[in-house]
């Protein structure tokens, strides 16, 4: 069927004529890609209802390498595409702060938006142009802007409250300040990660939101009372604290098991070689939930810490023991105990403490549980953040 776009003798005619709200409906409801995209090449009108409904822009670098894309490009297509949700421009290093003034005036209607790696290029004064002009932002994602301060994260979180999900991981200039603000000013955040971020210690998550049940915080340099605090919320499900500097005061992990960690249900400690047997005990007990552990790289576990898995982690499904030193045929088959939900153990550069016999037996008495010669590197749930 023809569209009927109007004609000379009588210019109140025609579909030209219907009103915006009328047009959208009727995009919209083209089944077809290949319609959607042709409805904006009949004329500037249609052209501007196609623009007004889009919702998602990509401009990373994977989706558009070949496109050059500056701070002019994004000022034209910010102009075009009023009504995003969700905008892109990971990896786009020539993107300056300049770049997101337009963010300003059609950011309103922004709930996610991804900066990852553009590096220097995004300051505070980048990030205060996104707090004033996208009030109802829910996810935002920073890694590797290493140009971000404490001052822009503390300008974002006051402007934007609803943030649910926030990446700064290798953000290396953050420190605790900024985190207090995000933690405090941000109650509804869910998911946060901070990896390689060596200047927080944790103290700023003390009183953090019980709504935080995602975290990533490997390579980071948590004290003590940092471990403390990041669990102080309570509901936690997923902690990643994998290669851990230590301190000097201890590591702290003795708190994860004194009830306040008792909603985890995936852990990732692994190359924390500090980790005892005395941790791993106090562990088992006070996380009845824990589905994944991974404790690859823990040299220090040994025979104790084997039993206390075995006889406390009733709903564990996966573990990773991955060059566990200490680990030998008594510990592996202690695992037998109480782990009725056990599928998969990862097991592979360990020592010769492991023997074929001790595996063969292993076998022989929980034939439904698979040991995996691999190493997974990361055991981020696919539930815990959207980025």
């Amino acid at each position: 069927m023809e569209l009927d776009v109007g004609d000379n003798k009588d210019p109140q005619s025609g579909i030209l004529h219907l009103p915006d709200e009328l047009l959208q409906s009727i995009y919209k409801n083209l089944d077809l890609n290949l319609d959607q995209e042709s409805f904006g090449l009949t004329c500037h009108c249609f052209l501007y209802i196609q623009s007004s409904s889009h919702k998602t822009l990509e401009l990373d670098c994977s989706s558009s390498a070949s496109i050059n894309i500056d701070s002019a490009a994004v000022d034209k297509l910010l102009n075009r595409f009023r009504q995003l949700q969700s905008l892109s421009l990971s990896g786009r290093e020539n993107i300056s702060d300049s770049s997101l003034t337009k963010l300003q005036h059609y950011g309103s209607n922004l709930h996610s938006l991804y900066l990852d790696d553009c590096r220097e290029a995004v300051t505070d004064v980048g990030i205060s142009y996104i707090a004033s002009g996208c009030p109802s932002l829910s996810v935002i994602s920073l890694a590797r802007c290493s140009t971000i301060k404490d001052s822009g994260l503390e300008i974002l979180s006051e402007s934007c409250k609803s943030l649910t999900e926030v990446n700064l991981a290798s953000c290396v200039r953050i420190t605790d300040r900024g985190i207090w603000a995000l933690s405090q000013n941000c109650r509804k955040l869910r998911a946060l990660k901070i990896s390689q971020c060596h200047k927080i210690v944790g103290v700023s998550f003390q009183g953090c939101s019980p709504t935080l049940t995602c975290l990533e915080a490997d390579n980071c340099a948590f004290d003590p009372m940092g471990v403390t605090g990041i669990l102080s919320g309570g509901g936690l499900e997923y902690l990643n604290l994998s290669c851990l500097h230590k301190c000097s005061r201890g590591d702290g992990f003795i708190a994860i098991g004194l009830g306040i960690g008792a909603n985890l249900r995936i852990l990732d400690l692994s190359t924390c070689s500090f980790v005892t047997d005395d941790v791993i005990s106090r562990i088992s007990k006070g996380c009845p939930l824990l589905e994944e552990w991974n404790l690859s790289g823990c040299t220090e576990v040994d025979y104790s810490g084997w039993v206390s898995i075995g006889l406390h982690c009733r709903n564990l499904v996966r573990l990773h023991v991955n060059g566990c030193e200490k680990l030998d045929d008594r510990g592996l088959l202690a695992l037998v105990k109480n782990c009725n939900r056990l599928q998969v153990i990862y097991l592979t550069k360990c020592t010769s403490n492991i023997t074929r016999s001790g595996i063969r037996i292993f076998k022989k008495r929980r034939k439904g549980v698979e040991i995996k010669k691999e190493q997974v590197t990361q055991i981020t749930p696919c539930w815990a953040f959207i980025t």
